[in-house]
């Protein structure tokens, strides 16, 4: 018995035609009637208003059906260093990566491709991030998202480039964007500002083996980022470990008197022992200073005393000279009184401003001289 097929495609659609699982041919809108027994017939539609053309059948359907394709179909195909932008509507689509094909539905939606060759380069041009990066469309960021390689590089700091794990530029502050679907792309920061490495906690011995903890502090400034990051592979765990050196050098080969004498002394030799060695790789080490030298529990006390001690012989040798002084000035007040008889009486008078300073009342027989002359009696 013979069975009537109908298939509608609206103007809006187009359909794919199948008779036992075969592709026989395109359907553009309209009704068709197809007589078949057990529905031998199938049609799949689809809404030209969707642009992208997704089937398992796409790549069969280029070799064997190319004439139907190019009338029907943008076909977007991309060479091996190629890379292909597709815009539909004048918005960013879908991004092709090296060797990719797709397909596009014609007559409803404007398509248009722009093409990169990435033998050119793989960076962006400004006005390409601007609109794949920095835009606001959301669609749009989702798709370069898949495609693209942004970073910003704050002010401060420069971007070390590395194309499939190869360092390939330093990047100047700003925002920069790359293709990302040939090649492994991506961006190390590296801050170029003044920076501070705390060396803490360092137990080392004296010459004389007294263990001592010290902390240090150095200011270090990347000067080329990028030979300093070749040169090691982690450049600020190259500098601590070369401070402690330094710090172990300086401090093991002197006493404690020393080192108390003149703590400089370790600065110095820890800055001789970094200076030519990170220069020549990019890495300026700026200053280095000890913040602080920690001494045992019992060698504090020991100091302590002789501190003490030290302070005190100091204070006994000037009491001394002071009394000493006292002596001599008044001796050379008596030889001064012994020859002079107005030093004498000068003497005197200020002496008797000194008693009265203390009496309440004083009675004055004999006159002035009486006075002093029994002053003098009563002194004797």
């Amino acid at each position: 018995m013979w069975f009537i097929n109908k298939f509608i495609v609206r103007k809006h659609e187009r359909g794919l035609l199948f008779k036992d699982g075969d592709f026989i041919k395109f359907l553009e809108a309209g009704t068709y009637r197809y007589f078949g027994l057990n529905a031998r017939y199938a049609v799949e539609r689809y809404d030209l208003s969707v642009a992208a053309f997704e089937h398992r059948l796409a790549d069969y359907l280029v070799e064997a059906e190319r004439g139907e394709i190019d009338r029907l179909f943008h076909v977007v195909e991309t060479h091996a260093d190629e890379v292909a932008l597709v815009c539909i509507n004048e918005r960013a689509a879908a991004v092709l990566g090296p060797a990719e094909r797709k397909l596009y539905w014609k007559g409803v939606v404007k398509v248009r491709v722009e093409r990169f060759d990435l033998n050119e380069g793989i960076a962006l041009d400004a006005r390409l991030t601007k609109r794949l990066v920095n835009g606001r469309d959301a669609n749009v960021l989702v798709v370069a998202s898949k495609a693209v390689y942004a970073r910003i590089v704050p002010d401060g700091h420069v971007g070390l480039l590395y194309v499939d794990g190869e360092l390939a530029e330093t990047l100047a502050a700003g925002l920069h964007a790359y293709w990302n679907v040939a090649h492994a792309v991506g961006v190390e920061l590296v801050d170029l500002r003044v920076k501070a490495l705390e060396v803490q906690g360092q137990e080392i011995l004296t010459k004389d083996k007294v263990a001592l903890r010290i902390n240090v502090t150095a200011t270090y400034q990347y000067v080329d980022a990028a030979k300093a990051v070749s040169a090691f592979k982690d450049p600020l765990d190259q500098l601590y470990k070369e401070i402690q050196f330094g710090l172990r050098a300086a401090v093991g080969t002197r006493k404690l008197d020393a080192l108390l004498e003149d703590k400089s002394a370790i600065d110095r030799d820890i800055a001789e022992h970094l200076g030519k060695r990170f220069a020549e790789i990019g890495l300026s080490v700026i200053s280095v200073g000890v913040k602080d030298i920690i001494l045992p529990g019992d060698m504090k006390e020991l100091l302590g005393k002789v501190v003490e001690a030290e302070k005190a012989a100091q204070a006994n040798v000037i009491r001394r000279r002071e009394e000493t002084n006292a002596t001599r000035s008044l001796l050379n007040t008596a030889t001064v009184m012994e020859s002079n008889t107005v030093a004498l009486r000068l003497k005197e008078l200020e002496t008797l401003e000194k008693v009265t300073e203390n009496v309440g009342n004083l009675s004055v027989v004999g006159g002035l001289d009486g006075l002093l002359n029994g002053l003098v009696n009563i002194k004797q």
